[in-house]
């Protein structure tokens, strides 16, 4: 995995002055065993769940609805099944997944074969870690799912969630605002894609609140990054509106 983030990293600066944008490139991560093996299990209960309403498309926080940690503040299963278990939802969610990444599994079948009413996507955070794209390259990738989505899933409505705040550095909260700002623009108005900001929901008197993180009480702490089961239910309880008006 090391190996493959240098990699993008290094390509970075010579995508622009080649006029292609990584963000938006189908980049797979096939070498990681454990990436095809989650990517296969994905496909796996698209087959066994060919009736779902929900599609839920994203990096580790959308893979995190499945947690159920065992210490209550990262218990978040629970919040997955009060709100989506009704619909036969799915979670496609992989763990450092980039624009790019999820591209590729579109072009490779993610969705192949299902029909949801409504999909979310959750996308981006990892654009501004390693890899270190900022919203220049990151708002046309995540314009890129979005198509590619529209694309294979025609019938779909799609909520598309602003990337998250965290606690990580001025540059990424300055990147993370600067996408959220720009795709709040684009998509607005736009009757397939509905675009929706839950920064809020995640903040405290402006600023994100860590209480409502699983990194920083892991051993040792991380960065905030990932909402804990509080967190979690209030962006499930935020869009909820929008979800009960799509999914059907």
């Amino acid at each position: 995995m090391k190996r493959l983030l240098l990699a993008l990293c290094l390509l970075a600066p010579l995508s622009a002055h080649a006029g292609v944008n990584l963000a938006e490139a189908p980049i797979g991560r096939t070498s990681l065993p454990w990436w095809q093996a989650r990517f296969t299990q994905t496909l796996e209960q698209a087959k066994a769940n060919p009736n779902a309403k929900i599609i839920w498309l994203g990096d580790s926080i959308t893979y995190y609805w499945q947690r159920h940690g065992g210490h209550g503040y990262d218990d978040i299963l629970p919040v997955w099944n009060h709100y989506y278990a009704p619909y036969a939802a799915l979670d496609f969610g992989i763990i450092g997944d980039t624009t790019s990444s999820l591209i590729w599994r579109l072009d490779h079948g993610q969705v192949a074969g299902l029909h949801p009413s409504l999909t979310i996507i959750l996308i981006g955070a990892n654009n501004f870690g390693r890899v270190h794209w900022d919203a220049t390259m990151t708002v046309p990738g995540i314009e890129a799912v979005v198509t590619n989505t529209r694309h294979r899933l025609p019938g779909s409505h799609i909520i598309l969630l602003g990337v998250l705040p965290s606690i990580r550095s001025p540059w990424v909260d300055a990147q993370t605002t600067a996408t959220n700002a720009a795709l709040a623009r684009h998509y607005a108005g736009n009757p397939n894609v509905t675009f929706i900001d839950v920064s809020r929901v995640l903040q405290k008197n402006g600023k994100t609140d860590a209480s409502l993180y699983v990194d920083p009480r892991l051993t040792p702490p991380e960065p905030a990054l990932h909402p804990n089961a509080t967190g979690m239910a209030r962006i499930a309880a935020f869009i909820q509106p929008e979800v009960e008006k799509y999914a059907r």
